[in-house]
């Protein structure tokens, strides 16, 4: 069934079969749908997660909904942020 959200639904199914996430396959595949937007482009001018601290980094987390973030170290956090 065809889910009127998606833009790009060949895409979106790539990018799952690659191990994307739902939701970081639905965006990618939606913004490549759209002319005015370049994905591949570098988006903003935020520093890099190893330059941000352990507090800023959980309140990320949170703001996503990652599970355990309160038992995780800096370096895991940054992991399950880039893995979202």
């Amino acid at each position: 069934m065809a889910n009127p959200s998606l833009k790009d639904e060949d895409l979106y199914e790539t990018l799952r079969d690659e191990g994307m996430s739902k939701e970081k396959a639905a965006r990618i595949s939606n913004a490549k749908a759209n002319p005015d937007m370049h994905p591949s482009r570098k988006g903003g001018k935020a520093p890099p997660y190893e330059e941000w601290t352990r507090d800023d980094l959980y309140a990320r987390a949170q703001e996503i909904g990652i599970d355990g973030r309160s038992a995780m170290s800096k370096d895991e956090l940054i992991e399950a942020l880039r893995n979202h």
